[in-house]
């Protein structure tokens, strides 16, 4: 499945959910979408948790 089916697929469920639940379903619908988007690529070991938890680290 390429990147612009898969972008499309997203574009339809945001939009069945902005007229289903109005803006403040679009709203929770996004959140969701960059959740799942965060899960799947930690997942694929795409995104680097540990640069989170580190915090700020001054070296004096």
């Amino acid at each position: 499945m390429t990147t612009s089916t898969i972008g499309l697929f997203v574009g339809l469920l945001l939009a069945i959910a902005a007229a289903t639940g109005g803006f403040t379903g679009f709203l929770f619908a996004v959140v969701l979408a960059a959740a799942g988007f965060a899960v799947g690529r930690y997942i694929d070991g795409e995104l680097d948790v540990s640069a989170f938890s580190r915090g700020r680290r001054h070296d004096r």
